[in-house]
């Protein structure tokens, strides 16, 4: 990475865990499918999360084994994990990303899409 994505990093509030998935992911951020198994991780931690939520609120017959080692909370955790490493190894501020959007969403309250 270089110092001034690290710099850019460093001044959000996701510059410590960034750094700390540096260390993690040393020997595969610059491999050519790791992008690929980011996006695939996301995808099934996100259906990892639905699964405990919908199990949890009674809309999904519950599976008693993956419920001790799942919750939505968790799997919520992995989630934004998953989003971190991916954003890291593409370069992207998630800081200015999330303003963004919630200046979109804002925006939509004060006029609508019709």
């Amino acid at each position: 990475m270089n110092k001034k994505i690290k710099k850019t990093a460093m001044s959000t509030p996701f510059g410590e865990y960034i750094n700390e998935l540096d260390r993690i992911d040393k020997d595969l951020k610059d491999s050519a499918e790791f992008g690929s198994f980011l996006i695939l991780t996301l995808v099934e931690e996100v259906g990892e999360m639905a699964r405990a939520y919908l199990a949890k609120h009674g809309r999904k017959k519950t599976n008693i084994a993956a419920q001790k080692d799942e919750s939505y909370e968790q799997e919520l955790g992995d989630i934004v994990v998953a989003i971190l490493r991916f954003v890291r190894i593409k370069n992207i501020n998630l800081d200015e990303r999330i303003k963004y959007s919630m200046r979109k969403i804002s925006q939509r309250l004060i006029a609508p899409k019709m």
